[in-house]
């Protein structure tokens, strides 16, 4: 049998790559060919993304991509969720997108509220309450001078696709996190995008996972060396839904927690839970890969430490995670504990001094060292994930014999050991590639290169990649 080549755009809120999966029976292998960061900076009165750098990025991923795969077949592109990009009549980008963690949506809550309450909100998109949902960021953008030219709101994975292709659509599990999604009937919800006087045309149509996006414009064949045959395919575009696609489970009985940026922690689910207990309990209810439902929170997650390292650097500190991690193991238990979904951790900047003081409001000592800071936040991530499950497991009535742990996480040994003890529920790792392998595997089932059922990918990846587990001590 041949291998065939499909081509990852995956990009996250601190870099992106191009990577190319080349799928040899059930065996799938991922070559990364080109990295490039990514960061929200302040531009134009907001904290706002270089989209236009990172297509740029992209191009050169696919160059290289095209040199060392010129039989590469599709290319699938996942991002972070709920930002979005602004076009005119004409197509054009009207200003690069703001970023969720600005601040902007705090002037516009209350007002949103008032004309539709969370608990019909909840009733409507299943949703967990989060500020930066881009409900709420439309409602800001409705008050920016940009808005009377605005045509198409469309979210960044389709943005990308849109200039490779020309097509305009919307992928449905990244749609499901907008807010702006009727969680019953799958539509874009005509009573959000009445509160929000938004016309329906202004958003593209829905579009499946492993469907056909369309074919290269001739602009991207001349300036990638693409062969014109490539195809851009439709993926789990939220980066998270192409994460719980590579979840290496061999039965339903599992938890997953995609551990990056952002820890989103859940059961997968055939139907959405729209009680008011899990309203209560602050879960969401996202779109999967065919048609499930990711039942979930967002939790925070390796921000915390990232930020806490940039801010290290920036006051001169030498310091390195691996040897901080070292050293954050020898640290006693029963050290502090913070609340790691705390609004107050969104924004960047002086993190350190941030956990420190909320270790302080919870009664605890002030964590001194910055291997204490890493510890504290490490023991705060695994106490949520483990309550995270516990509340997913009784909320969906779903019994979980196995914690998933993906994504860069999952190479952090102590986090993993720390939520298999807390949890008292063992804890698979890896893979750390899981969003590009599932990004890649959608596509190639699409072509007919892999199994067609989830049950069938996933057991493969259970079969072939390497997975370490933890047991509870």
């Amino acid at each position: 049998m041949t291998a065939r080549v499909f081509g990852a755009v995956d990009i996250g809120a601190s870099g992106g790559r191009v990577i190319a999966g080349v799928v040899d029976g059930d065996r799938t292998t991922l070559h990364t060919l080109h990295r490039f960061p990514n960061g929200a900076a302040h531009r134009e009165g907001h904290l706002r993304w270089d989209l236009t750098g990172l297509y740029a990025e992209v191009l050169a991923g696919l160059r290289s991509l095209a040199t060392a795969y010129p039989q590469v077949e599709s290319i699938g592109i996942d991002t972070w969720a709920v930002d979005y990009g602004l076009l005119d009549a004409d197509g054009r980008l009207l200003a690069e997108p703001v970023s969720y963690r600005d601040s902007r949506t705090e002037a516009v809550l209350d007002q949103v509220h008032a004309q539709l309450g969370p608990e019909q909100l909840y009733a409507m998109n299943g949703l967990q309450f989060l500020p930066f949902t881009t409900v709420y960021q439309l409602a800001a953008e409705r008050l920016s001078p940009l808005w009377d030219r605005a045509a198409h709101v469309v979210l960044l994975p389709d943005l990308l696709a849109y200039w490779l292709t020309g097509e305009l659509a919307t992928e449905e599990t990244n749609a499901s996190t907008t807010g702006l999604l009727d969680i019953r009937t799958g539509t874009w919800s005509t009573e959000v995008l009445a509160l929000l006087d938004l016309p329906a045309g202004a958003l593209p149509p829905l579009q499946r996972p492993g469907e056909l996006r369309g074919t290269l414009r001739p602009e991207v064949l001349a300036a990638t060396g693409l062969p014109a045959t490539t195809v851009v395919t439709a993926v789990g575009s939220h980066d998270t839904a192409s994460a719980v696609v590579a979840v290496p489970a061999t039965d339903r009985s599992f938890a997953y927690v995609s551990s990056g940026t952002w820890s989103l922690v859940g059961i997968e689910l055939d139907k959405p839970v729209l009680t008011m207990d899990a309203q209560r309990a602050n879960f969401t209810n996202e779109g999967g890969v065919d048609g499930r439902t990711r039942f979930l929170r967002n939790v925070g997650g390796l921000w915390l430490l990232q930020e806490s390292l940039r801010e290290w650097k920036a006051q001169g500190l030498r310091l390195d995670l691996d040897s901080l991690l070292t050293e954050a193991e020898t640290l006693p238990p029963g050290g502090p504990i913070v609340n790691v979904d705390d609004d107050r951790f969104i924004p960047p900047g002086k993190m350190p001094a941030r956990i420190a003081a909320a270790a302080v409001r919870n009664g605890h000592d002030d964590p001194q060292t910055p291997a204490a800071v890493v510890r504290c936040v490490l023991d705060s991530l695994a106490t949520s994930y483990a309550l995270t499950v516990r509340q997913a497991v009784q909320l969906g009535s779903q019994e979980v014999d196995t914690i998933h742990i993906v994504g860069g996480g999952c190479q952090n040994r102590l986090l993993c050991q720390l939520t298999a003890d807390l949890s008292g529920i063992p804890v698979t790792a890896g893979p750390v590639e899981a969003t590009a392998l599932g990004n890649v595997l959608v596509q190639a089932r699409a072509h007919g290169a892999a199994p067609e059922t989830l049950e069938e990918i996933r057991a493969g990846l259970a079969r072939t990649e390497d997975l370490r587990r933890f047991r509870p001590s």
